[in-house]
């Protein structure tokens, strides 16, 4: 065996071996210096790249600076502004305070950085290479801090040959940025790379305006605030409606006072929220900030401070979870069909086009109303407003004896007595498709494909999917009756026998609780076989022993124990199965109870797989469609 003697590594291993655990990429880089420039009070911070940050980055900040005889520190191992002792520790509120991030990136690249304090006539221009100080003198300045980083990973080429394309570690930084300004909306944030903007927000503290500027205006009009508080946490941000969801969690985020976490715990507590609103493998956008105090929550879990441990996890999962359901069970959720690549303007009157032999008539009724009516009178409004009831009417055509009426009626309305008279200002309220008070003036246009329902409601044609609808339905009551222990069954008679190999036995008696609970009696017929005495209800012209045995295999692939979330996906494939099916005709009396039974539920525009249960389009895509706009 060969005995080595200990010894202590010098500077440059140590600096290396730290700079490891802080540097792992570019991003890495990005994340500790904005960090730095946020908790230095900045409320403007520029990212600049190139190649992905491998050869260049620059992190420019109005904050507060740094002080010249403090620079030489500031790239030492464990140098801070922002803790003192262990005891601070536990109330830390700043970002960045483990005291090696300059020094851990002064000892893989080269760096520049120019810096001045606000109180200080003159700035610094402090030069570090490979953890050697290379120049410190005084240079004219702006007030704050810019960093240059050159050539990461010059001296550790294992490192560097290890990274990833350069536009991959751009997105790594693209994506740490966003985050950064969601978690910062007081913060005008810049990211430059390869000399192209790729994201500034405003810094103007509105959550809604950063999202917008970081997503775009789909997601950033498809939001259901959150807003709570009590003696443990304050939260509030944002639930995207179901119609963003994505195929990953890459928008989900989270962020514990201020700071940018990832929580599988969480993450699972809203996803559960969202339970029969998504499809499966789909994941909400949501954008919840916590706010708690330091004793709740232990953030020192992890390196990268990106993991957290709360003192009482299930409380904070029962709140998340519970915030979840409120929030996206209160919003009409509805997909309207658009117009394929055609861009729809924000505000544009429904104005069929006229049809050229009606533009001689048109003119005519204009001229005679313009006669009448000067345009330096009340009744101006009035004379518009019936005008472009003439320019789109369809249903009912213009007559002559429609136009002196108008007239007259303009005429009264501007008399004196009339005007006197303040006018009450009418508030118009959206009604949802599905209100009680909406269902008086449902227009049911009929069925096709002997799948889907057609209704005129408010300018939309309505399309609801009769499969996908009841079984929303059967499913919500099936939860009902699961919950409140009132769950049916229906004695069959005879019964059905069913010869199951000693696996399938072994799943039968640890699911049992699961299959009575559900409505199923089952008992020993001796041997392999087993009786089907019951089933449960609402299950008309299935094959019971087919789906007896789906489900058996279904809890062979699935989880372990009496769990709830198994019990949902039994009720809502029982739902399916049960539920009426495409190509199945419908009587009107039918359809109108279905919407009735609809209309009661809390999500009734999802089956319990995710589907959408109603689709719709306006009256303006069918108009385009048919280049009655232009």
């Amino acid at each position: 065996m060969v005995k080595h003697e200990i010894t202590l590594l010098n500077k440059e291993t140590i600096d290396q071996i730290a700079a490891g655990e802080v540097v792992e990429r570019p991003a890495s880089v990005v994340k500790e210096l904005v960090e730095n420039s946020i908790d230095a009070g900045a409320n403007a911070i520029t990212v600049e790249i190139k190649d992905g940050g491998k050869s260049y980055i620059r992190i420019t900040d109005n904050g507060c600076g740094i002080p010249k005889e403090q620079l030489s520190i500031a790239f030492l191992r464990h140098s801070t502004s922002k803790l003192r002792n262990a005891e601070e520790l536990a109330n830390i509120r700043s970002l960045g305070f483990r005291g090696e991030a300059l020094s851990s990136i002064g000892a893989v690249s080269r760096v520049e950085m120019i810096t001045k304090p606000q109180e200080q006539w003159m700035g610094c221009r402090y030069v570090i290479e490979g953890s050697q100080e290379i120049e410190c003198q005084e240079v004219g300045a702006p007030n704050g801090t810019t960093i240059k980083v050159y050539q990461l990973f010059y001296n550790t080429p294992a490192r560097l040959k290890f990274l990833k394309s350069d536009m991959t570690e751009a997105g790594y930084i693209s994506e740490l940025m966003e985050r950064l300004a969601l978690s910062h909306p007081e913060i005008s944030f810049c990211f430059i790379s390869n000399k192209k903007e790729k994201l500034h927000t405003s810094g103007n503290n509105s959550l809604t305006d950063t999202i917008y500027q970081t997503f775009g205006s789909v997601i950033s009009s498809s939001l259901t605030p959150v807003s709570f508080e009590d003696d443990n946490f304050c939260i509030d941000g944002f639930f995207g409606n179901p119609t963003i969801a994505r195929g990953n969690r890459s928008l989900e985020n989270f962020y514990i006072n201020g700071r940018y976490i990832k929580s599988p715990l969480l993450a699972r507590a809203i996803e559960r929220g969202y339970t029969g609103f998504l499809m499966q493998h789909q994941y909400p956008f949501f954008v919840i900030n916590i706010q708690t105090r330091n004793s709740n929550v232990d953030v020192n879990v992890h390196p990268t401070k990106q993991e957290v441990r709360f003192d009482d996890e299930n409380l904070i999962c029962d709140l998340l979870y519970r915030l979840t359901v409120d929030a996206i069970t209160k919003k009409e959720d509805i997909a309207e069909v658009e117009v394929e690549n055609e861009k729809k303007a924000e505000v544009t009157p429904v104005i069929p086009v006229i049809e050229p032999f009606e533009k001689k008539k048109l003119a005519q009724m204009k001229e005679k109303i313009i006669s009448e009516i000067h345009k330096d009178t009340p009744y101006e409004r009035k004379y518009k407003d019936f005008y472009l009831n003439l320019e789109k009417t369809v249903e009912d055509p213009v007559t002559e004896e429609s136009v002196p009426e108008t007239i007259q009626e303009a005429k009264e309305e501007s008399s004196p007595e009339v005007q006197a008279i303040e006018k009450p200002v009418i508030q118009y309220e959206q009604t949802t498709f599905l209100s009680e008070e909406a269902k008086k003036t449902h227009r049911i246009i009929g069925q096709v494909f002997d799948t889907y329902w057609l209704v005129e409601f408010d300018n939309k044609l309505y399309i609801i999917d009769q499969h996908a609808a009841h079984e929303k339905v059967m499913y919500e009551k099936m939860m009902k009756q699961l919950e409140t222990k009132t769950m049916t069954s229906q004695q069959i008679s005879p019964p059905v026998i069913v010869t199951l190999s000693r696996m399938e036995q072994q799943v039968l008696t640890e699911y049992m609780d699961t299959f009575t609970e559900i409505g199923f009696s089952i008992s020993s017929f001796g041997g392999n076989e087993y009786s089907l005495d019951a089933v449960p209800g609402n299950l008309y012209s299935i094959n019971y022993q087919q789906f007896f045995m789906d489900l058996l295999s279904e809890c062979a692939e699935g989880l372990k124990g009496n769990d709830m979330k198994l019990i949902r996906e039994k009720v809502a494939s029982m739902a399916c199965k049960a539920a009426v099916k495409g190509n199945q005709r419908l009587s009107m009396p039918e359809i109108e109870q279905l919407i009735s039974d609809l209309l009661a539920l809390d999500n009734p525009y999802h089956c319990p797989h995710g589907r959408p249960t109603i689709i719709a389009m306006s009256q303006y895509e069918l108009e385009k469609k048919f280049k009655r706009i232009v």
